[in-house]
């Protein structure tokens, strides 16, 4: 039996995405008193988030680790194929 150690990653999942979920989960009040950022506790929206977010790393940092601690809580990880060759069909269709 092999268990998985490997961290969770956030490849494949984009910040849009991220921002969205955490905001429908969790809320925007949340959401600003984990990270205490403008963007969350004034007139917050998707569109404000990620121009700062895509321009501040420390917070976007933040907002991660926030997203991968709510997932795992959850249990509600986005899976996602590790290789492209997952993506493609078998041969002989």
């Amino acid at each position: 039996m092999t268990s998985n150690t490997n961290p969770p990653s956030l490849d494949g999942i984009t910040l849009e995405a991220i921002v969205t979920r955490l905001s429908e989960t969790i809320g925007w009040d949340a959401m600003g008193a984990t990270v205490p950022v403008r963007c969350f506790t004034h007139d917050p929206s998707i569109k404000s988030s990620l121009k700062f977010l895509r321009r501040t790393p420390w917070a976007r940092a933040k907002v991660e680790q926030l997203y991968l601690q709510q997932a795992r809580a959850t249990n509600d990880l986005v899976t996602l194929p590790a290789t492209q060759s997952e993506l493609l069909p078998p041969f002989g269709w």
